[in-house]
């Protein structure tokens, strides 16, 4: 008898170059948050290339009233616990609320992130003066994602979750943004709550990858939270742009291959996941 070769190899590591090759392919990338070593396993074992652990915990894990207060040793924490479940998808960690108010207070938060929590990329919201913190960021080597449209951060100047960039000048405001923080270093961006035809439009001027939710089909990728695609509750109101995936996929493991397969063949996010 003769050993079988039909044992599936070992997926290869993401890396931070490979997100360009994908977009400059045209292959789609995949995002998903988890918040501890159980879920990153199903993750990776799921197929995601990103893996994100997003301040969002402050929600869905701590049931707090939203991502505000969130810490930098809470993030660190939770990263860690991340960083043990994965050997494949590439690790990015939010940066907490101010925790990036300026570029040297970015540099201690993020040193934690990548060096104490095992992170590749932080992720940053806004443009403005974070750019600042983008560029000091990116020149000592620590890789950036940003992160433009409904910052939740930013909950109470917006005055609560709502669409960003639908009026003309708010839509011109978002593609500058999005070229000044690539311009910045930036390598990745994420687009939450864009009208999907600015998305497109934003997504096809630029050369780094976007990520989008809530955003339409025209992003380069896609990010749910965990619980989202679960279909699980965070106690808080269930937005337009999730969908859930355990029930098709007949497991957690199954359900993160669903959420991968569809966002890889462009069935998710749907017309009805996204805003005009």
């Amino acid at each position: 008898m003769y050993a079988s070769d039909d044992k599936p190899k070992p997926r290869a590591a993401v890396t931070v170059p490979a997100l360009r090759v994908a977009k400059r392919e045209g292959r789609k990338l995949v995002m998903l948050t988890a918040y501890d070593a159980g879920f990153a396993r199903a993750a990776d074992a799921g197929g995601v290339d990103m893996v994100l652990v997003g301040d969002s915990l402050g929600m869905v894990v701590q049931g707090k009233p939203s991502t505000l207060p969130v810490t930098v040793a809470e993030i660190v924490y939770h990263t860690q616990c991340v960083a043990r479940g994965l050997r494949a998808a590439l690790l990015v960690a939010d940066m907490p609320f101010q925790s990036y108010a300026t570029p040297e207070r970015a540099l201690d938060a993020a040193s934690a992130l990548v060096g104490q929590g095992g992170a590749a990329m932080v992720k940053l919201e806004g443009a403005g003066h974070v750019l600042d913190a983008i560029r000091f960021l990116v020149e000592r080597d620590i890789p950036v994602c940003a992160h433009l449209g409904l910052t939740p951060q930013s909950v109470h100047k917006f005055g609560g979750y709502s669409v960003q960039g639908r009026e003309e000048t708010a839509a011109q405001r978002l593609l500058d943004d999005a070229l000044a923080v690539q311009a910045a270093g930036a390598e990745l961006l994420v687009l939450e709550c864009v009208p999907s035809a600015l998305a497109t439009r934003i997504s096809q001027a630029l050369q780094i990858p976007t990520i989008g939710i809530g955003a339409g089909p025209g992003c380069d990728g896609q990010v749910l939270v965990l619980h989202d695609m679960l279909g699980l509750s965070s106690g808080h109101r269930r937005p337009r742009f999730v969908k859930d995936f355990l029930a098709a996929g007949g497991s957690v493991v199954g359900a993160v291959k669903a959420y991968a397969a569809a966002v890889r063949d462009g069935s998710f996010p749907g017309p009805e996941h996204g805003y005009e």
